[in-house]
């Protein structure tokens, strides 16, 4: 974007240095072979795939383990449980932070696994809701934190579900685990932990589900395998796109652009700076940061609305998390807001999220008036490109979803995983159900024509109820 002869400027906003390049900117082991699955109840199409078996373990028929209520929000295991881990579930995410955030700072986990963003979600969302967080820690005999599940019971519907905590607005849901994991916990070991974590759960009534539910899981947690991938496992409908980065924006552009292409876009950015100066905004004032996320979120309505899409973002508390979590001194370092203005008005708008040495893109939007045949949303991502790249990123990580643009860009593909059992029988029809639906909808997903067919009778409906 460097290359057009359209006239930028350099703004920033309080606290931040300017930028050097680009429009105006504002602002500074693996485990030993894994047994077969092992589900609760046997559920309708969940099967362990080809790929996934291995020998059975020879398990006793008294599975269940003893657990009792300790004092305050937690249980904690009173026998010796057969795995070595010591188990404890926290009810109370504030009993339980000081250790997980901690644990965050060496553990092996996605940038969706921090504890500050998933009290929020707790706070604004999850409360509403009646999810009750259900925090299950395992150590070592000698006291070693070797692994923290961040699970939830989700209360909705006919049938109570074993969640992940946010797992709605986590693009990844995963575990943390210890660096030194894979050389202390088996798969055979981590299947006998899981079961007695089951088992720990359904002891306490308040506590009790129907079926497991989890979504999302990515096959790799930093260099280790995720352990939740040896259960019986489907590929999640939609997958996620990550980006190789190197030394310089114009290396990648031309990678990944003809030449014609690019003659293209920057005709048309060009015409887009005939509205107003353009400038890319790196945005860290307090206030400059919750106008720019309420302006994505009106746009990103927009849009759904005319998609006819349900809109996420009218559900009771989403709007109130994005903006906490904007507003968190504790989250700076991991919430990046961005944003392209042309002249006073914000074009485009995005937030990302800085984890290690990848940047992750979980929400972005652009106007769809006049501007929007200009491509305001292309140019911001530009930039936002250009801008992991000087901050030395190797990973641009588009998260979930299959839109075109992401296979544009990306050099790898994520499979994502669900995995679904039921504990009771009323679980068993609500995770028959479940499975039906999803291998229809990833159906769908996966093949452009039936997509298009989707997306077309969708927009028609819409059309209709407007009418």
């Amino acid at each position: 974007m460097s290359a057009v002869n359209a006239k930028l400027r350099t703004t920033q906003t309080a606290g931040d240095s300017p930028a050097t390049t680009g429009l105006r900117r504002a602002g500074p082991a693996a485990p030993s072979a894994a047994p077969e699955q092992l589900p609760l109840l046997a559920s309708p199409g969940l099967e362990p795939s080809a790929a996934h078996a291995r020998p059975r373990i020879a398990l006793s028929g008294d599975e269940r383990l003893q657990a009792s209520v300790s004092s305050g929000s937690h249980l904690r295991m009173r026998d010796a449980p057969r795995s070595g881990i010591s188990l404890q579930v926290h009810a109370d995410l504030e009993e339980i932070g000081t250790t997980w955030r901690a644990f965050e700072q060496q553990a092996d986990h996605t940038v969706f696994q921090s504890f500050d963003w998933l009290a929020h979600w707790q706070r604004h969302v999850g409360n509403l809701r009646g999810t009750l967080p259900a925090i299950v820690t395992g150590r070592e005999a000698d006291g070693e934190l070797l692994f923290i599940l961040q699970l939830a019971i989700e209360t909705g519907g006919l049938a109570r579900r074993l969640v992940w905590l946010g797992s709605a607005l986590c693009d990844y849901n995963a575990p943390l685990i210890a660096r030194s994991f894979g050389a202390h916990v088996s798969a055979e070991r981590f299947l006998l932990a899981w079961r007695e974590a089951i088992a720990l759960l359904q002891s306490e009534r308040r506590l009790r589900f129907d079926l497991v539910d989890l979504e999302k899981m990515p096959e790799q947690i930093g260099e280790q395998r995720n352990p939740f991938i040896d259960l019986a496992v489907r590929k999640h409908p939609s997958g996620a796109y990550v980006a190789d980065l190197p030394r310089d924006w114009e290396t990648l552009y031309a990678a990944k652009r003809s030449s014609a292409t690019r003659k293209r876009e920057r005709r048309q950015l060009r015409a887009l700076a005939d509205h107003g100066a353009l400038g890319f905004v790196d945005v860290q004032d307090a206030g400059e940061r919750a106008r720019t996320i309420a302006t994505l979120l009106e746009q990103k309505s927009r849009v759904f609305a005319r998609m006819g899409v349900v809109n996420p973002f009218l559900s009771a508390g989403h709007r109130e998390f994005y903006l906490a979590a904007a507003r968190d001194p504790a989250l700076r370092d991991l919430v990046h807001i961005s944003r392209l203005d042309v002249g006073s008005e914000i074009a485009a708008a995005s937030v990302g999220l800085t984890f290690r040495s990848c940047y992750y893109l979980i929400l972005s939007s652009y106007d769809g008036g006049e501007i929007a045949r200009l491509g305001p949303g292309r140019a911001h991502l530009h930039e936002l490109m250009r801008y992991a790249i000087a901050r030395q990123f190797t990973r641009f990580d588009f998260t979930v979803g299959d839109e075109p643009y992401k296979r544009d860009w990306a050099d790898s593909e994520l499979a994502l995983h669900d995995h679904v059992a039921a504990v009771t029988a009323r679980g068993a029809a609500a995770a028959a159900a479940i499975a039906v639906f999803r291998r229809a909808k990833r159906a769908i997903k996966q093949s452009p024509g039936l997509w298009q067919a989707f997306c077309q009778a969708r927009a028609l409906a819409r059309w209709h109820r407007a009418r």
